[in-house]
């Protein structure tokens, strides 16, 4: 179907999505051409209203549709407690638990290879909001990879000294792992965060 440039470019978009790679795009380009018109325009139509309604928070950078998301805007949670993540879809799996505290979205990791260095990211944001909201304690939650602990650690150092705890969460072995198929910095982490029973 190369004959098919509108066809083409629109394999093209979906491969801009992450992880769609060629085949996965062209199939979803002719579940698009096998769809229903009306279903179609409803799609994009859907994909239009959410690049038009739905914006970062000014305070902590979640993605929300009125002026601050309902998060920040709720008397319920507790914003003595922030949660710091480096994207708005790593706030998904805490919602899902009893975590009632607020969050903090940096805008991505430290990676000096990409170009991204602490002025790329919501920090500045993150120390005002300490300040001016009375935040008691920061829970660090990257992702367990390098440009995940070298952001843990520079916020680490940068809150040193603040009227703010600093916490991380634990990383180790799940629930049903095999001691014999556990990497080493898993086991690593494992027993740095081991606790007294």
């Amino acid at each position: 179907m190369k004959e098919l440039a509108t066809y083409q470019t629109l394999v093209d978009s979906f491969c801009k999505l992450p992880g769609v790679g060629t085949k996965s795009a062209q199939r979803m380009a002719f579940s698009v051409l096998e769809m229903k018109e009306a279903d179609a325009l409803e799609f994009s139509s859907a994909i239009q209203k959410a690049k038009t309604s739905i914006h970062k928070c000014p305070r902590c950078g979640m993605y929300c549709e009125g002026e601050t998301c309902d998060i920040c805007a709720s008397s319920d949670r507790d914003h003595s407690i922030c949660i710091v993540v480096a994207q708005a879809k790593d706030t998904f799996p805490f919602e899902n638990l009893e975590y009632h505290g607020i969050y903090h979205v940096l805008g991505g990791l430290l990676s000096p290879s990409k170009g991204i260095g602490a002025r790329e990211l919501s920090v500045d944001l993150l120390l005002q909001r300490i300040e001016e909201e009375g935040i008691k304690e920061v829970i660090l939650a990257m992702n367990p990879n390098l440009e995940g602990e070298t952001t843990a650690l520079f916020l680490a150092r940068l809150l040193e000294g603040k009227n703010v705890k600093v916490t991380r969460l634990g990383y180790g072995l799940p629930m049903g792992a095999s001691l014999e198929y556990a990497d080493p910095l898993t086991l690593q982490k494992a027993m740095e965060g081991r606790k007294s029973l």
